[in-house]
């Protein structure tokens, strides 16, 4: 394998990455906002699952932190690929901050369409509107 090829390699491993974490964290979020108006409609007390609130909270957190450890690992990659003088290696969309108008579809830091991940209606979604404020139980 050449250097060119591993990079390539390497770089597509971490857009897979990069992906998973940003599913994880939409997911998560999305379980999170749900569990009070979940509560509430189900006439529970306020401390009934605030254990599963608070490990819920956490997980976004803690993605978030990884989130993070990922970006910085992609800035230590790309430097290296410059550094080693490989070709641009890119995966997925390219538009970084800066971009503007954004050259790869997606948000950069200007006007523009959010990626696509954001976009996307996950089928397993319920598709129910939870009340805002609960009828008195």
């Amino acid at each position: 394998m050449t250097r060119q090829t591993i990079g390539e390699a390497l770089a597509a491993r971490l857009y897979a990455a990069e992906t998973a974490i940003d599913h994880a964290l939409i997911e998560t979020a999305t379980l999170a906002a749900m569990l009070p108006a979940a509560r509430a409609e189900a006439c529970l007390f306020a401390v009934a699952g605030q254990r599963a609130f608070d490990e819920a909270a956490a997980t976004l957190s803690a993605l978030a932190s990884a989130r993070s450890h990922m970006v910085g690992t992609h800035a230590s990659l790309a430097a290296l690929a410059r550094k080693l003088g490989l070709d641009a290696l890119a995966i997925g969309p390219l538009d970084k901050p800066g971009d503007r108008p954004p050259i790869g579809g997606g948000g950069g830091d200007g006007p523009g369409a959010s990626p696509d991940i954001a976009n996307k209606t996950l089928p397993d979604m319920v598709n129910k509107t939870l009340p805002r404020i609960a009828e008195p139980c």
